[in-house]
């Protein structure tokens, strides 16, 4: 896991993402379309995610999707799909009243869970390369040199990665072909690169994934893998939250609040997760403290809505 002090010092790109800035886009994808995955129930982030989709969940004022759509948008990218299933009508509220620039937005309604990869078979227009992505990621990837690198390598498939450490709660044992121990590891940490839940393909990927069923995306990189097809790693070492895991949420949540305590220079915060401000209301998610009252009023309207039902 990276330290705070790492996390601080790549956060000015994503404290400006969340923040609603636009950043200057070295190139263009235009001919790029995006595809979010947003259906999903969020089970990890429960009870949270009883009330609110996961990719609506609040990072400062705006949400996750909103910060995804924004990077999207900087990039040059125009067309985003969003794959909706779970409280749908949400999301859609959310985006129906905020600016949204030059993206167009479509809606993807899946008629049963089709897993990550079952839902391309409903996208209408993937004619050229396209991103496909979690609706919970947070990170400062550059998606113009992730697109860059996917046509370069000549792949049919991309997968963004980041390196991860992994604590083993337990002592670890390695064992010869007779059961005898024959090292003995006091809770080791292990590292290893991970698919960030970012991905670039190409148009003739999706001939592979079966229509109308359950279909992930380990099951199509096995069947490309067992037809010969390039399946590359774009190593992000930049940052990447996984909002899908309580931790990673909160952690993120601590890295902005940290990046707005320096950058405005009111109050004092620390790694905690509490910060003493100058902003008005606050929202307490999992024991960071959330200022602003524009996340503030968003979740209450959202809950408002949800009642509605």
């Amino acid at each position: 896991m990276a330290s705070w002090t790492s996390d601080l010092a790549l956060s000015r790109d994503l404290l400006a993402d969340v923040n609603g800035h636009v950043r200057p886009s070295k190139g263009n994808l235009r001919d790029v379309q995006a595809v979010i995955l947003a259906g999903g129930r969020g089970t990890r982030l429960a009870p949270y995610t009883s009330v609110l989709p996961k990719p609506l969940m609040p990072i400062g004022d705006r949400s996750i999707l909103e910060v995804v759509v924004g990077q999207l948008e900087n990039a040059g990218i125009v067309n985003v799909n969003f794959c909706v299933g779970y409280l749908a009508h949400l999301i859609e509220a959310v985006f129906e009243s905020r600016e949204n620039g030059h993206v167009n937005i479509t809606y993807v309604r899946e008629p049963e869970a089709l897993g990550t990869d079952g839902p391309l078979r409903l996208v209408e227009g993937l004619d050229n390369t396209f991103i496909v992505m979690n609706g919970d990621v947070l990170t400062t990837i550059d998606y113009e040199e992730l697109v860059a690198f996917h046509r370069e390598q000549g792949n049919a498939v991309t997968i963004a990665t980041r390196e991860r450490s992994i604590k083993i709660d337990y002592g670890l044992l390695h064992l010869d072909g007779e059961s005898r121990v024959r090292e003995y590891e006091e809770k080791p940490t292990i590292s290893s690169r991970v698919s960030m839940g970012i991905y670039v393909m190409e148009p003739e990927v999706i001939d592979l994934v079966p229509k109308g069923e359950y279909f992930d995306f380990p099951d199509l990189v096995r069947v490309l893998l067992e037809a010969g097809e390039p399946v590359g790693a774009y190593d992000h070492t930049g940052l990447w939250f996984d909002i899908g895991r309580q931790e990673d949420y909160e952690r993120a949540i601590n890295v902005w609040l940290e990046g707005e305590e320096h950058a405005n220079g009111n109050g004092n915060g620390n790694v905690n997760g509490h910060a003493n401000g100058n902003g008005n209301g606050a929202h307490h998610v999992n024991g960071a403290t959330l200022h602003g009252t524009n996340g503030h009023s968003r979740l209450s309207r959202l809950r408002r809505i949800r009642a509605a039902d």
